[in-house]
């Protein structure tokens, strides 16, 4: 249900995609629209509480121009960084079902190609996107570790593709920015700043990695001139 405040926004329960850089290194994956934050301003982690906890992050970490996200047409951009929610409309009481999720899966999949050719790190806010991810990494073709992995802050792992094609792909696991975890003081802004540095840290890696490897096969495709 709209609020009185906000009823005159022409934006309000329709699916949420992704956003943010075109050609991103890092993904950040988050768990659905707030009912009054990107349910309503049409943006992932826009005009709530976790946004502003977010985006102050990436702000501190480089990865955002500005410290807030308020609206869609506020300026704000993300650097190297794009965002999308598992899920992609305001559950009912935030509380998403894994049909919801399973429902919305060929998105999250199809936003995941889109992007393959530069993605090297995922950061997964919360559990729920920790498992969420799962299928849709395998549906790309990227080989599993059996069991998977449990989620936990700073869990990390790496992930290649069946066929040898690609980069590496580096899964992260972060608590979610909700305001249970924030007010709580089970995620603090250095907690949140410490896994986007370890991001930033394994883009550039490799990043430098791929940059070594195309000079190498230019030089020998030149004879070494």
């Amino acid at each position: 249900m709209r609020r009185k405040s906000f009823r005159d926004e022409p934006y309000w329960g329709r699916p949420i995609a992704g956003w943010g850089d075109n050609a991103p290194g890092i993904l950040i994956v988050g768990l659905a629209p707030a009912a009054h934050g990107g349910n309503r301003t049409g943006r992932v982690f826009t005009g709530d509480r976790s946004g502003d906890f977010l985006f102050a992050s990436l702000h501190r970490c480089g990865l955002a121009t500005q410290p807030t996200s308020v609206s869609a047409g506020d300026g704000q951009r993300l650097i190297g960084a794009r965002i999308v929610a598992a899920v992609r409309c305001a559950p009912p009481e935030n509380k998403p079902t894994p049909d919801e999720r399973d429902t919305c899966a060929p998105w999250l999949a199809a936003e995941l190609g889109m992007i393959s050719d530069t993605l090297r790190v995922i950061v997964c806010l919360g559990g729920f996107a920790w498992q969420a991810l799962w299928p849709v990494l395998a549906a790309a073709g990227y080989l599993q570790p059996r069991p998977r992995p449990a989620f936990g802050h700073g869990a990390e792992l790496e992930l290649r593709r069946a066929d040898g094609a690609g980069n590496a792909v580096h899964l992260l696991g972060c608590y979610h920015p909700s305001q249970q975890n924030t007010f709580t003081g089970r995620v603090t802004p250095q907690m949140l700043d410490q896994v986007f540095r370890r991001a930033q840290l394994i883009n550039a890696e490799i990043g430098a990695e791929v940059m070594t490897f195309e000079d190498d096969h230019h030089e020998k495709d030149h004879g070494g001139i």
